[in-house]
């Protein structure tokens, strides 16, 4: 096995193996949203069904993130750099299965097999970020690239996806994986170290199945509650059914001498912090991401591809910030002070859009909140993951990556199905006392949402601020 002290030498091998690990990362969040725009032309030439379509997306969210935990400890048991490549050709493989898609059960089916290997790839490729990088600077630099490309996956994926489907056809925004991940396997072959494994390691089959099943059962109440309600009959039995079995998880782990998840990893008061600091930016984000769509594409008639360049605002100032200024303020500023104001800028750019209208210009009313999201992400990912990953063990690295990933996809989820319900409901309200005014109930909605999206943003700045007490300025 190659030394991996050897592989990180010089300037030059170092970017090499940080490039190789973020494409991988920026291939799992990309295919989070790049089918997205292309659903109408996927629905039409598979036959799914207007109440199907939606599994296009959901398919790949559910097995992503319910089979992220188990698929961290697998990653201490093989070996993370092993686990990575696995994870990245099964996905290329799926994506392969996926564009040749005659039928929706083909569709679906690889979508949720995209999602578990998606699950298995980011919390290697978050863990081997540090375990190949152990000097504070360096570490610092490659977390802030890492989050840039977790970031902008989602965003670039509106973007690259309309780009796809208008050129080249919808079965691109799947064929596209397949080179990606051909130079992710060539470049971690040989560029990419391989940390040991955790001998001590062993995988708690009871716990991998409850954890598994009730992330399912939650990210499926919470990522449904927009189409079903939240009074549904589904929903509050999949939202019931996710609590049980959660909380047979966390007993079970409480008396396992091998745990999943060692609770004094999320006991620990900065890593879980750091974890819930992540869920909000997650909440705010996606919620943003969903009502800003809607509103570029059905209020102010933007195409797919135009509004997915719309977006460009938010990923370029996103990648900037957490590369060239985080990078550097995380050596002088204390980390639970750069997350507070980073969820303090989500708070600011939310309520920007208070100004908006059915008539709102793009540069007046939308660039400069897209900025402020770009800088608060920016601003909170590198010092929230920091805190993360140094407060506890490195034997838990694995495990802590992939909470990592499971907070940001419960966030997101539960700010995609909530703040959509509010929005929805804001909007009907809105009809009912002005008749056919569909585009001012829509932006009134998108408003209301906002607004509730930014109160939770400074409650958690809030909260950041008085309980992440590590100071990893001592560090750097």
């Amino acid at each position: 096995m190659t030394n991996p002290e050897q592989v990180v030498t010089g300037r030059t091998s170092r970017v090499v193996v940080l490039a190789v690990i973020c494409l991988a990362q920026l291939m799992t969040t990309l295919d989070s949203t790049i089918v997205s725009v292309a659903l109408p032309s996927i629905q039409e030439s598979v036959g799914l069904t207007d109440a199907g379509r939606q599994w296009a997306v959901t398919a790949y969210t559910l097995a992503f993130g319910g089979l992220l935990l188990v698929s961290g400890r697998l990653g201490d048991l093989t070996g993370r750099k092993r686990a990575m490549l696995i994870g990245v050709t099964g996905f290329a493989v799926a994506s392969a299965i996926g564009g040749a898609a005659v039928n929706p059960t083909m569709l679906i089916a690889a979508r949720a097999l995209q999602g578990a290997f998606a699950a298995l790839i980011a919390p290697a490729a978050l863990s081997l970020i540090s375990t190949t990088f152990t000097e504070a600077k360096d570490r610092a630099r490659a977390f802030g690239v890492f989050a840039a490309a977790g970031m902008s996956g989602a965003a670039l994926g509106l973007v690259t996806g309309g780009v796809l489907t208008n050129y080249l056809g919808w079965r691109w925004c799947l064929y596209v994986n397949i080179p990606i991940a051909l130079v992710v396997v060539v470049g971690g072959v040989f560029a990419v170290p391989a940390p040991p494994r955790h001998p001590d390691a062993k995988l708690d089959v009871t716990g991998a199945v409850l954890c598994s099943a009730g992330m399912v059962a939650l990210i499926y109440g919470l990522g449904e509650a927009a189409s079903y309600g939240w009074d549904s009959g589904v929903i509050i039995a999949a939202l019931a059914l996710a609590v049980v079995l959660l909380t047979a998880f966390v007993r079970v782990q409480a008396k396992s001498p091998n745990p999943l998840l060692p609770l004094g990893v999320l006991a620990n008061r900065n890593s879980g912090t750091a974890f819930l600091a992540m869920s909000i930016s997650a909440f705010s984000t996606y919620g943003m991401l969903i009502g800003m769509t809607y509103q570029l594409q059905v209020v102010m008639g933007y195409t797919p591809l135009k509004t997915g360049l719309a977006f460009l605002a938010y990923v370029l100032t996103a990648v900037t910030f957490s590369t060239q200024v985080a990078t550097k303020l995380v050596r002088v500023m204390k980390p639970g002070t750069m997350v507070a104001i980073g969820l303090g800028a989500f708070a600011v750019a939310l309520l920007y859009l208070l100004r908006l209208t059915p008539s709102s210009s793009y540069l007046v009313d939308v660039f400069p909140s897209l900025i402020l999201f770009g800088c608060g992400v920016g601003m909170l990912t590198v010092p929230a993951m920091t805190t993360a990953m140094s407060s506890i063990d490195p034997k838990y690295s694995g495990v802590v990556s992939a909470l990592v990933g499971a907070s940001q996809q419960a966030g997101g989820s539960i700010g995609a199905a909530l703040l959509n319900t509010i929005s929805i409901s804001a909007a009907g309200t809105y009809l009912l006392a002005n008749p056919g005014a569909d585009s001012d109930a829509s932006v009134h909605g998108f408003v209301t949402a906002s607004v509730w999206s930014a109160a939770i943003a400074v409650a958690g700045a809030v909260v950041v601020k008085l309980a992440i007490t590590v100071d990893t300025r001592k560090k750097a």
